[in-house]
């Protein structure tokens, strides 16, 4: 398309949270505290301010580069806007990077690894720009300001980044003066008030005003200035009128992932109740469990040691049958636990899956039987070994799928608004002592099979066997 057929977008930032980030005068500017709050949009509009600035550089950065080119990622984003903006960017996707007629660049990258820093050692950036920056480690971060340098025209190169909260993250730490620490939530009156640093030793140390610090630690100490600007879902009107189901979205988060998204919580961790809570799952009887048209899956969390070969206490051999009905409902029928050797873990596995598979069949229901296979060629085996044993039952290994506590997320919302039942039976107490006792617990066995359970009858179940 030719330059002079594009149309010419405004893309003004909207009031409040937004354009405060846009015009704060800081040499570090971080932005967000909530989902949705327009922060990707923010970064996007900041590294156009000098595109008409000969050899003007910008580089924003996101940890991974599938999280820049996944649908919907900011490069997606930068796409609806960068051809439109004044100056008509010009995307090259080989590079990921826009090309501007003065010669500048808006540059997308991904630092992954430690030693992607190396690939920044003799760059000259007037604008470094983090897109989610809880997620980038503390070394990384701090290697930016050496490369943050030009001699385009710009006055001062700078720093911007977007977040979400992370009560862990180096984030944390560096923002806490705008943060309550009572509370985790911002300070509203501290909300873009700058503040001055030096790092010494990897210590940071703070003033209100650039002159203390030079008159503490000399000329030469180079002070920084900060300032951390909230941003919620609330103040992105535009998101909220374009798809109002998003707000709806995050208020049916779990509770520590909605005190985090929703309401831009620093300091909530997961803890006993907050993940699953005992008071969500109601428990009925078998005679009301509406079977007819529902598919059958049983999930194995496999362990292999027996408890008396360890003075510790090691992980149980989990296996948790649930049932999807007809109408998106879910009951856990049966759920066993048990500290076995790997003798009697295969013969436990073996009986269960066959007992399963003829009440299916008594029922005239699918089933299906799986369990996760752990990374490398003996797993695979070991998966290959077990689904030829049980020929004729739908009985296939997973891959292994990342942090527990991450893919538990889509069945804990569905316990918080209750739609996941037990079957009256005597290890009820046993499985909601569990729930109720996660992340704190000593096992996360149960938790796992039932997680998975789930997340094979929601995903239909095919299964994968690598």
């Amino acid at each position: 398309m030719a330059m002079a057929q594009r149309q010419v977008i405004d893309y003004s930032p909207q009031p409040g949270p937004q354009t405060a980030f846009l015009q704060s005068q800081a040499d570090i500017v971080i932005y967000g505290g909530g989902a949705g709050g327009g922060k990707s949009v923010a970064l996007l509009l900041e590294a156009l301010r000098n595109v008409h600035v000969p050899g003007f550089t910008a580089v924003i950065f996101r940890r991974t580069r599938p999280e820049i080119t996944k649908p919907g990622g900011i490069w997606d984003e930068a796409g609806k806007i960068y051809p439109h903006a004044p100056f008509f960017g010009e995307p090259n996707q080989s590079e990921l990077e826009y090309r501007f007629p003065s010669k500048a660049k808006i540059k997308f990258a991904a630092i992954q690894h430690r030693n992607d820093l190396t690939e920044w050692q003799s760059a000259q950036i007037a604008l470094i720009e983090f897109d989610e920056l809880t997620t980038f480690e503390e070394e990384m971060f701090w290697f930016m300001p050496s490369r943050n340098r030009t001699t385009c025209g710009v006055k001062t190169p700078y720093i911007r980044a977007g977040c979400n909260p992370d009560p862990d993250s180096f984030v944390a730490k560096l923002i806490a003066w705008w943060i309550d620490q009572e509370t985790g939530y911002a300070i509203p009156e501290r909300c873009g008030v700058i503040r001055w640093f030096v790092r010494l030793n990897n210590e940071i140390l703070w003033a209100d005003h650039k002159q203390q610090l030079l008159e503490q630690f000399g000329p030469d100490c180079q002070p920084m200035s900060l300032t951390f600007i909230r941003s919620l879902v609330y103040d992105n009107q535009i998101l909220l009128r374009q798809n109002p189901g998003y707000l709806a979205g995050l208020k049916g988060m779990p509770l520590v992932e909605r005190e985090r998204f929703l309401g831009g919580n620093w300091k909530i961790r997961p803890a006993a109740g907050k993940v699953f809570n005992r008071e969500w799952f109601d428990i009925v009887d078998e005679i009301n469990i509406p079977y007819k048209g529902g598919v059958l899956c049983r999930f194995f969390d496999f362990a292999a040691t027996q408890k008396e070969l360890k003075k510790d206490d090691p992980d149980f051999t989990a296996g948790v049958l649930m049932l999807a009905t007809s109408d998106q409902q879910y009951f856990v029928l049966d759920v066993i636990a048990r500290q076995l050797g790997p003798a009697d873990v295969e013969t436990l596995f073996d009986s269960t899956v066959r007992s399963d598979k003829a009440l299916a069949d008594k029922l005239g229901l699918p089933y299906r039987a799986r369990w996760e296979v752990e990374p490398g060629s003996a797993g695979r085996r070991e998966a290959w070994r077990l689904t030829t044993k049980l020929a004729g039952i739908d009985a296939v290994g997973v891959p292994a799928r990342g942090d527990k506590l991450e893919r538990a997320r889509p069945l804990a919302t569905q316990c918080q608004v209750r739609n996941i039942r037990l079957k009256r039976a005597a290890w009820n107490d046993a499985f909601l002592n569990h729930m109720h006792a996660i992340p704190d617990g000593p096992h996360d066995d149960i938790m796992d099979a039932t997680s998975g359970a789930f997340d094979e009858l929601v995903s239909g179940g095919i299964g994968v066997f690598v």
